[in-house]
């Protein structure tokens, strides 16, 4: 028998238990009656670390949201679905599925059945900690990575096909080799600087142990020994080597990069007006056709500008950028964008973007999760959608 106090008991809380099984039920419903739109999609990435670490993870999750399929009707799986560095398993060992392989013909065939192209990174995989202790070296060593003559000959089809090819940090810095750079920049309508830049919010050592040994070892051997002062700072670090600090307050004064957008470029109408973003980024000159959609501010003081010029930086810098190709687009991200460290769960539910959105503050930057929702997701799924609309 029920007490007479726990019928009372389940009756006050029968609604909220209604509330909490039925809403996302019925937003598993939604999602589910929607129907699937085939998008035929070539990811390369070449810096997959482990099952967690996956460039290309927070693309996928998005892929599966609204519905976009491949050729057979399946959804993208992160897992096997890329070209690039396949990480050794509990029975297997590491394994690289790449173009390398495949003839120019053969090629520009893949290309003929796609949709959209996206490097997400080719950064590469580095020999571990124990691997370069044995070689007494502290300097990262590329066990794979780097765009290759196979990868250029896939954007080169992809652009004469006028195909959408969506291009983020890292697509062209080392371990890519000068040549190839030049070709992917001629490609793109991009200019790398040479430089790329991250924030920290703590500078000490002893504090913060996300700075590279490699990185601080550097930057004292070009100032007389020195270390940055503590707390927190934007450090530039040149393909050639150097390395230059710009000090909170000091140099500049957004502590943390803003990411701007422009309200006025279509793609931007759902981004917020500002976005904290605390990650890497490389700094680029684009072509005049170009449209930004995105621009990084730092807000340098007068000693930070000079600073900024002297290393042959701008004031701002894009954080995001897009072109017409044909019937296609060209996109480039400045920035890690899709390094999503975290697990966002099923994306089986409609809606999703918008509660998340609402209950991740957009100016907390230490919650990674707060810049997918607030501008990761709304930009790429704009892309998407209007890459499928080209494609239709």
């Amino acid at each position: 028998m029920i007490s007479e106090e726990l019928k009372i008991l389940l009756r006050r809380i029968s609604p909220f238990l209604l509330i909490l099984v039925l809403v996302p039920l019925l937003s598993y419903v939604i999602w589910l009656v929607f129907p699937k739109k085939n998008l035929n999609i070539i990811v390369v990435d070449k810096t997959v670390l482990g099952p967690g670490l996956v460039e290309h993870s927070s693309l996928f999750w998005v892929l599966e949201h609204l519905k976009f399929t491949k050729e057979n009707d399946d959804f993208y799986d992160r897992k096997t679905d890329y070209l690039g560095y396949y990480p050794a398993g509990e029975k297997s060992e590491p394994e690289i599925k790449d173009l390398s392989k495949l003839t120019n013909q053969m090629v520009k065939e893949k290309v003929e059945k796609s949709d959209l192209i996206f490097i997400a990174d080719t950064y590469g995989v580095m020999a571990s900690a124990d691997e370069l202790a044995k070689s007494g070296s502290l300097r990262p060593r590329v066990i794979y990575g780097g765009l290759d003559a196979k990868d250029l000959e896939l954007l080169r089809e992809a652009k004469s096909q006028e195909k959408t090819i969506i291009a983020e940090f890292n697509s062209m810095a080392s371990p890519t080799t000068k040549a190839n750079r030049t070709e992917f920049e001629n490609l793109m309508g991009l200019k790398w600087t040479g430089w790329i830049g991250r924030y920290f919010d703590e500078l000490d050592t002893l504090i913060n142990n996300e700075i590279p040994i490699w990185l601080r070892n550097q930057y004292k051997e070009q100032h007389e020994g020195n270390w940055m002062t503590s707390g927190p700072g934007l450090v530039f670090i040149h393909e050639d080597g150097i390395i230059e600090g710009l000090k909170f307050e000091e140099d500049y004064l957004n502590k943390i990069p803003l990411i701007r957008s422009q309200k006025r470029n279509p793609l931007a109408e759902n981004l917020p007006d500002i976005v904290p973003y605390p990650d890497w980024f490389d700094v680029v000159l684009i072509e005049r056709d170009y449209q930004v959609i995105s621009y990084y501010d730092i807000n340098p003081t007068s000693e930070g500008l000079e600073k900024l010029r002297g290393l042959g930086l701008p004031r701002f810098f894009p954080a995001a950028v897009a072109k017409p190709n044909g019937k296609g687009h060209l996109y480039y991200f400045a920035g890690d964008f899709s390094d999503l460290r975290t697990n966002l769960g099923s994306s089986r539910f409609s809606g999703l973007p918008f509660l998340w959105k609402g209950l991740h503050l957009v100016t907390d930057y230490t919650d990674r999760e707060s810049f997918f929702w607030n501008y990761y997701y709304p930009l790429t799924s704009k892309i998407l959608e209007k890459a499928y609309s080209e494609k239709e």
